[in-house]
């Protein structure tokens, strides 16, 4: 059966959901705390800690067209990231982040970015499809992809804020030998584009919603691509010389 606003009905959150971004917040702060300077995890966390905060303020001001939905998405997709820190081994997407957290030669931008790549990619469509499950909505509800959106520029100016950080002290952490092709490397990904392909991928999961194992298939699919792109970001800095 449908509701009103044109999805199925709203389906209960699963046992373990986090009840509100405030509670997100602290558990990242905690994962945060937990991890040792130089942890790849780390340099990743918090970046995303911020972007955290960033949406809670803007909740808390009315930024949304539909708050209760991105209230409800910011938590799913954070949820999605923080099973990854709690699990034993990490999906394919995220297993490149956890595996090379400690590996010499790379960077905490390219941790950062690799995170970001695994979180957006691979979880993003996942956690829209669920946030609309659960609320009853679909991808064409009113207001659902002008937050989807408008969330972009928000991600994108944190994004520019760690790439300028790591520009600003490049000396301090590498070779100038190795920054063009490191700058090239950074740049060769783009948090735009990985959105936009995110929403792709969201339609394509709501319209195989229920059709197994094509959908099972499709995620793996999506998760093994997705880590072969965060293995790239992580190629070490002696690896990139001329």
């Amino acid at each position: 059966m449908t509701s009103r606003i044109g999805g199925d009905r709203p389906e209960p959150p699963p046992p373990g959901q986090f009840p509100s971004v405030d509670v997100l917040v602290t558990r990242m702060g905690q994962v945060q705390a937990s991890l040792p300077d130089g942890d790849g995890v780390r340099a990743f966390n918090g970046m995303y800690l911020t972007v955290t905060e960033l949406v809670r303020d803007r909740l808390a001001a009315g930024g949304f067209a539909d708050s209760a939905f991105m209230t409800r998405l910011d938590i799913v997709f954070a949820g999605l990231y923080l099973e990854a820190v709690d699990a034993t081994r990490p999906v394919s997407a995220w297993r490149p982040l956890f595996e090379q957290r400690r590996a010499p030669g790379v960077l905490s931008i390219q941790f950062a970015l690799a995170g970001m790549n695994a979180h957006i990619n691979h979880d993003l469509p996942i956690a829209v499809v669920r946030t609309c499950r659960q609320l009853g909505l679909t991808l064409d509800s009113p207001g659902v992809e002008t937050d989807y959106q408008s969330i972009t520029g928000l991600l994108a100016d944190v994004q520019e804020q760690v790439r300028q950080s790591f520009f600003d002290g490049i000396h301090l952490e590498v070779d100038r030998q190795y920054a063009a092709p490191l700058a090239n490397l950074v740049g060769s990904w783009s948090i735009g584009r990985a959105r936009d392909a995110a929403w792709t991928n969201a339609r394509v999961l709501w319209e195989i919603r229920g059709a197994e194992p094509l959908r099972t298939d499709y995620l793996s699919t999506l998760s093994s691509t997705v880590g072969m792109v965060g293995s790239r970001l992580l190629t070490p800095v002696a690896d990139l010389a001329p």
